[in-house]
């Protein structure tokens, strides 16, 4: 049985005022995708999971880029008409498994995931299976469900099982094609507005827990997707979702999609979260006795869509005069370029940062030494462990007992790979400071003594009352008090 492996893999912030266009996203045609095999991502997933079980794996078109804003409507264009052409090429396949994210938007197309699904199913016909597998950062619609025969979310936040899903979702596939049967996809939107909620700890872990108890114990529920949803972008659909794929007809997925949606719901206010200035951050985290503190700046979070840019955290850390101390990475290409240029063992004036708008801070002037210097291509060693990365050049630059890590690429701070390339041992340090929501988690939990968020400006800050809602459909909690769920 062959499987045909596709995906147009994009989160859209559309307050970024930049669009995103062909030359953002990294392509990989046909054998390509056999790179993915063996890494902790969803394609990778998907292929390990059809050679696991005897099937054959069909690689046909993946396109992905960081989150960033709005698709131009000719690059989505481009994109989809070949995705379509080069399964059309690869026809007649037993099933496809797509590699998608959720909150994809096209400029004039609020719905990237609805019209794909829709093409490749009109392609490919009725009777070939289509299952996909998604971040859990979806904007969901029923549109897009109705095409599918499977809904595949990442369970946790860091998205440590994004191949384990995957696999599931090649799973069903092949119950599907061995057992002749054909299951319903039901969505629940909840009129939610979630912020970045790890499922680690709280009540993010609390609802994970919830919702694998809830497939354990209904034999009809193959699987229950929770989308925390995307707030960071404003189409009709955005909100939390739960996506139920089960073997029982659409009302009785329905009921069970609604059940979980009145938990939400009763449960909102614990989705509330701690926002903290830089300033109020440090005082916590210089407060804090198990060391080392990890401060993460969540509202300048890459992995949201935002510049990596921002100054307010490490200016307030040199003002504080932190010692024993690290930050990485900012994104600056200029800077980390001036200090290849000069070399290891010279010092040098900067201009650091802020760079992209003054939501993010103003540029830091700083006379600086330069430590080391690295190419930034690394191996991501926890979430999507195995697969490349590249940051561009990097530099480590000191400042009185500061290391600053500054990096060419916009990317969120993963794991420790950016500091270990540069000669930096996280554990030796008091203070680590990165720019991330939660992904880091997967990589920083075990070394970290205390975690300590700040929340300075920043295009992915908790404070979404910040950003104007046109399009939204409904009200949302917790940005307007006319917000209502009609519970079943």
């Amino acid at each position: 049985m062959r499987i045909a492996i596709a995906g147009i893999n994009h989160e859209t912030n559309t307050y970024v005022r930049d669009e995103t266009t062909l030359k953002d996203f990294y392509i990989q045609r046909g054998e390509q995708l056999f790179r993915l095999r063996s890494t902790q991502t969803q394609t990778g997933g998907a292929i390990d999971a059809c050679e696991r079980l005897g099937l054959i794996p069909v690689p046909v078109y993946l396109a992905s880029t960081q989150p960033s804003g709005t698709i131009a409507a000719d690059c989505y264009a481009t994109m989809k008409a070949e995705l379509l052409e080069r399964l059309a090429s690869e026809m007649p396949v037993d099933a496809v498994f797509l590699d998608l994210h959720g909150a994809g938007v096209v400029d004039q197309c609020p719905d990237l995931e609805a019209d794909l699904v829709a093409q490749v199913r009109l392609l490919v016909g009725e009777a070939v299976p289509i299952t996909a597998a998604f971040d859990l950062h979806g904007n969901i619609t029923q549109r897009m469900a109705d095409a599918l025969d499977g809904v595949f979310a990442c369970h946790e936040y860091p998205h440590i099982d994004m191949h384990e899903r995957a696999g599931d979702a090649i799973e069903l596939i092949k119950h599907m094609l061995e057992g002749n049967f054909r299951p319903t996809v039901q969505v629940e939107t909840v009129p939610i507005l979630m912020p970045t909620t790890t499922t680690f700890v709280g009540i993010g872990l609390a609802l994970r827990q919830r919702m694998r108890e809830l497939e354990a114990n209904n034999a009809d529920v193959i699987q229950v997707s929770f989308f925390h949803g995307f707030p960071y972008s404003d189409v009709p659909q955005v909100g939390c979702h739960v996506v139920v794929t089960s073997r029982s007809d659409a009302h009785q997925a329905r009921l069970v999609a609604q059940s979980i949606g009145n938990e939400l719901w009763q449960q909102r206010e614990s989705f509330r979260a701690l926002s903290l200035s830089a300033a109020e951050a440090l005082d916590v985290a210089q407060a804090a006795t198990a060391k080392p503190v990890v401060i993460n700046e969540t509202s300048d979070n890459c992995g949201g869509g935002s510049p990596g840019d921002g100054t307010h955290l490490l200016r307030a850390m040199l003002d504080a005069d932190l010692k024993n101390a690290c930050f990485g990475f900012i994104v600056d290409p200029e800077v980390a370029q001036q200090a290849h240029a000069v070399g290891v063992g010279s010092s040098i004036d900067i201009s650091l940062g802020a760079k992209y708008d003054d939501m993010h801070g103003e540029p830091l002037l700083l006379s600086v030494y330069v430590k080391a210097l690295h190419d930034g291509r690394c191996i991501m060693q926890a979430m999507a462990k195995g697969s490349r990365i590249n940051y561009g050049k990097i530099a480590r630059l000191q400042i009185g007992d500061m290391d600053i890590v500054v990096a060419s690429h916009r990317s969120q701070t993963f794991d420790t790979e950016p500091f270990a390339a540069v000669g930096i041992d996280v554990k030796a340090k008091d203070y680590i400071a990165l720019k991330s929501s939660n992904h880091f988690r997967a990589g920083f939990e075990e070394i970290a003594g205390t975690i300590v968020t700040a929340d300075p400006p920043g295009l992915t800050t908790h404070h979404i009352e910040v950003f104007d809602r046109e399009y939204a459909t409904q009200p949302l909690w917790p940005v307007d008090p006319a917000a209502a769920y009609d519970e079943a």
